[in-house]
């Protein structure tokens, strides 16, 4: 009977071992550090960012700008003559700009009444059509035009309103003008102009006063300064 109680104590030591040893090795396996994966330290988006050295655009910064032009007048009662001058621009902002503009025509043609009743009107020796004005103008619709892949200007429509002074037939007369343009910049300090304006004003050359309208179309070519 003893031998049979000793073997069931050596029995429960036995098994009370090998539970403590099983939670000994458990023990020490929560303990170690988890093994570290070969691709952690490669992320998939690598957050460094190559620098590409960029180079600005070279765009004139002046507010200045001088144009010469020339086109054709259409001088109320005097038919189409031609027409040449000089305009200078100051840039206030990008979309604003003042102008002073100076011109005058070729001598112009005999007016109608001229011709049928076949004599001249008094006209001195200059029979050219003179003109000056102060203009506010603004930019619309700025934008690119491309030619080609790889050639792109610059280009804005902008309309002016102002006025001035013309000279014709030995009188001054007070002018009011008003119109638009179209402005392509070829480079960074020249441009090519299309314009069309009306100069209006009133005169009675013809015996009656009467509002003339006198209207131009015009190419020029600027820079600035």
């Amino acid at each position: 009977m003893e031998s049979r109680i000793h073997f069931l104590l050596l029995r429960a030591a036995a098994m009370t071992l090998l539970l403590a040893v099983t939670a000994g090795c458990s023990l020490l396996g929560r303990s170690r550090e988890p093994a570290e994966d070969a691709n952690a330290s490669s992320p998939v988006i690598d957050p460094r960012i190559e620098r590409r050295d960029v180079a600005p655009p070279k765009i004139d910064s002046e507010d200045f700008e001088i144009t010469g032009y020339y086109g054709m007048m259409s001088v109320e009662d005097f038919g189409t003559n031609s027409v040449v001058g000089a305009r200078l621009a100051y840039h206030v902002t990008e979309g604003l700009f003042a102008e002073a503009t100076y011109a005058q025509t070729s001598d112009v043609d005999k007016s109608s009444a001229e011709i049928l009743g076949n004599y001249d009107l008094s006209f001195g020796s200059d029979r050219k059509y003179k003109y000056y004005d102060l203009s506010l103008g603004y930019n619309l619709l700025p934008g690119e035009v491309f030619i080609g892949k790889n050639h792109a200007f610059n280009s804005a429509f902008y309309v002016v309103a102002g006025a001035g002074n013309t000279t014709f037939h030995d009188e001054d007369m007070f002018t009011l003008s008003f119109g638009g343009g179209y402005r392509l910049l070829l480079t960074d300090a020249i441009g090519l102009h299309f314009d069309v304006r009306d100069h209006l004003f009133d005169d009675d050359i013809s015996g009656e006063d009467k509002a003339t309208n006198n209207i131009e179309f015009t190419l020029g070519l600027s820079w600035f300064f």
